[in-house]
């Protein structure tokens, strides 16, 4: 009829065909992409459920209307981060959203973060309404508020213009 019988034959059905389409296949293949050099390794991250009650519990806590930041020392030559977003931020696609916003100033920012502590950025409410230069600015605001920066405060806020 309007269509190709060998495109919806079973696998192994036309085996000439299946072996054409798989050397096609392979011939396509395009080249795999370098890892992304902007992530946060994991060794860099809080992963534990106890190390994030610590930091939570011990830690010391910086307030925005978009995020907390919350920090505690560690004794360790490195600085760890973790994310997390709780119930009141939306259903489970909000939160895994505003997880990835957050993930993704903070492994920016991360460089320029003094070694030796451990953070936690909590997601809040209204992070859904904010747009990324200002989410970005938020954050950078709340590190140098709680004095984890390297560099100063203004040299790595990004204007609205440059999305």
């Amino acid at each position: 009829m309007g269509y190709n019988r060998t495109a919806l034959a079973p696998r192994g059905y036309y085996p000439a065909l299946s072996l054409h389409v798989r050397i096609l296949l392979q011939e396509a293949r395009l080249p795999t992409l370098p890892e992304q050099s902007n992530s946060v390794k994991r060794t860099f991250r809080l992963r534990k459920s106890t190390d994030f009650k610590r930091v939570r519990q011990r830690g010391k806590s910086y307030a925005h209307p978009l995020a907390v930041l919350i920090t505690l020392p560690n004794d360790l030559p490195l600085a760890r981060i973790g994310i997390s977003a709780g119930r009141s931020v939306g259903n489970a696609v909000y939160r895994n959203r505003a997880k990835r916003r957050l993930r993704a100033i903070a492994s920016t920012l991360f460089p320029y973060i003094t070694p030796g502590w451990d953070i936690v950025l909590l997601a809040r409410k209204n992070i859904h309404h904010a747009d990324h230069a200002t989410l970005h600015n938020a954050l950078v605001h709340l590190f140098h508020r709680a004095g984890l920066l390297t560099m100063p405060e203004e040299t790595l806020f990004i204007s609205k213009d440059s999305r």
